[in-house]
């Protein structure tokens, strides 16, 4: 493992030295302004995350073209699977707060339903674990789940009356006080949505290695109704193949956990995984991350499996949902700063933090490049720029961004069966091809709100918690995402005007030409009406959808 660190360390660093070599050569020409160098000096900062996402896609790309079995040559207790029913027993803990049970429940019935079939329902618990706070709410799920059936699982609830510490309190309360003669917990989410193949796979798993405390398998987007998700998603899927892929490969025993559709060893979990508070006596919101570090810490594996077959879950229905999502990530992996510090750690664990840190920090970077370019481009700055030298530039740097997600677009292109399963490679191109656009006119708008969220934490601005989720579709009125985004809608004015009086607006219009179309961007990919054209041309449709004939 340390030899492949060393390779991914010397792959990132290479990446990143060409960015900035890149950058040099479009800026250098005709001497530096205070605003080249401040640009620099932002685009520096974005580089590593830029070179991570490249370097992590071309290591999995290599890995998902040239290995027989892309999961087991990156986790090997898949190749000492053994056949049967699982000796140990599961808890199936279900966090929910809030929820619809009428959507919660059907995914979890044909799960156990599935266990039942495979003759394994009796090493099953399904617990719910409530969070909910409304009681009339509280009534209506309890009436749910005691009316619930699953066929042969046996199925428990169990309500706080505070939910101190939020999801993680909730799931260490479980273990501590009703887990039982549970050895295993498959920790699932509200929306998530697993097959019972998939569930025996990653018990089959932990009793292959003792040593393994989480396992993450790889989790794709639910088939969606409504257009946001079903765009969003088809990218990401392709993305996450190829960078848990690549990263696992590096990481190996030192993995990520993300929360939900893993399944934990419960003892060590419980010994090493508690959660304090911070020292201002916060609690921790973004937990996934600190409990996997601190089981490295202890000597346990946590790894990922790189599969999606079996594994999802719901995506936010519309642009306010995800942006807010967005939010909620960012207030807590900002909170890794105070945690950086403490003992006991190992290096992978620190990496993880600032790998996570990273994710978000670049926000408030790349709002700066287009600050400074365009107040350069004011100010005469950049008549020397040689336009092939910022052409490379333009185009290296999209391309390492998104290269998980275009590393995944070509392993299906290059496989006829994975194409198969979309359609064929004309729709799989015609859905890559949407999304793409998707995403152009999505990342300004997603970024510039983070780095606003970011410029105005440190200074008592607006702090996330853990509130309930809308995962209904719906539309969004003009009037609602006026109101939601008419700061984007105007610093995107702004800047464009800048841009366009200096007569160089063009090269940022497929950087940044999202913030001018984000009100009728947000109302028009939650529009019913357009999200029904998208399911009737099958457009961006996933391998599920197309093998139930149905989207939702």
């Amino acid at each position: 493992m340390p030899i492949r660190r060393s390779l991914f360390a010397l792959l990132g660093l290479s990446l990143t030295l060409v960015l900035l070599w890149l950058a040099v050569r479009v800026l250098a020409p005709g001497g530096w302004t205070l605003w080249e160098a401040l640009l620099l000096l932002c685009f520096a900062g974005t580089a590593p995350w830029t070179a991570l996402c490249a370097a992590n896609a071309l290591l999995g790309f290599a890995i998902l073209i040239t290995a027989r079995d892309p999961p087991a040559a990156v986790l090997p207790a898949l190749r000492r699977l053994r056949p049967g029913i699982p000796a140990l027993h599961t808890a199936i803990a279900v966090c929910i707060r809030n929820e619809d049970m009428a959507q919660v429940l059907p995914p979890l019935r044909r799960l156990a339903e599935g266990l039942a079939a495979a003759g394994a329902a009796d090493r099953f618990t399904l617990w719910f674990l409530s969070d909910t706070t409304d009681p009339a709410a509280a009534a209506a799920e309890q009436r749910a789940i005691a009316a619930f059936q699953p066929g042969g699982v046996a199925v428990r609830y169990r309500r706080r009356d505070e939910n101190i510490g939020f999801k993680a309190g909730n799931v260490m309360d479980f273990l501590d006080n009703h887990a039982g003669d549970a050895a295993l917990m498959l920790c699932l989410d509200a929306d998530s949505a697993m097959t019972a193949p998939a569930v025996l796979r990653l018990v089959a798993c932990m009793e292959a290695d003792p040593r393994l405390a989480i396992v993450q398998q790889l989790i794709v987007g639910r088939p969606a109704t409504a257009a946001f998700p079903r765009l969003f998603q088809f990218g990401m899927r392709a993305g996450m193949r190829s960078w848990a892929t690549g990263q696992a490969w590096w990481q190996g025993a030192d993995g990520p956990y993300w929360g939900h559709n893993a399944i934990i060893r419960i003892a060590p979990f419980r010994r090493h995984a508690r959660l304090e508070t911070l020292p201002d006596g916060r609690p921790i919101l973004s937990h996934d991350q600190v409990e996997a570090v601190r089981l490295h810490a202890a000597g346990w594996k946590v790894m990922c499996l790189p599969a999606e077959d079996g594994s999802m879950e719901g995506n936010p229905p519309a642009l306010p949902e995800f942006m807010a999502r967005d939010l909620r990530w960012a207030a807590g992996n900002m909170q890794y700063w105070d945690l950086l510090r403490l003992p006991g750690m190992t290096a992978m664990g620190r990496w993880q933090l600032v790998q996570a840190i990273l994710l978000f920090l670049g926000a408030p970077l790349w709002v700066g490049v287009l600050v400074f370019a365009a107040l350069n481009a004011a100010t005469g700055g950049g008549a020397a720029t040689p336009d092939g030298w910022l052409l490379a530039l333009l185009a290296t740097t999209w391309a390492m961004l998104h290269a998980p997600k275009l590393a995944g677009y070509a392993q299906v292109l290059l496989t006829p069966a994975l194409a198969a399963r979309y359609g064929g490679r004309a729709a799989f191109l015609r859905g890559a091809a949407a999304e793409i656009l998707f995403t152009t006119l999505l990342d300004p708008v997603s970024v510039f709100n983070k780095a606003m969220f970011l410029l105005a934490l440190p200074f008592g601005g607006r702090r996330a918690g853990w509130a309930p989720q809308n995962r209904a579709d719906r539309g969004v009125a003009w009037a609602d995402a006026a109101r939601l985004l008419w700061p984007h809608t105007l610093f995107g004015l702004a800047v464009f005007g800048v841009l366009a009086a200096a007569g160089v607006a063009g090269w940022a219009l497929p950087f940044a030409g999202g913030l001018l179309a984000a009100i009728p961007f947000c109302v028009v990919t939650a529009s019913p009406g357009f999200s029904a054209e998208l399911r009737d041309r099958r457009l961006a449709a996933t391998p599920e959808e197309l093998l139930s004939g149905d989207a939702g």
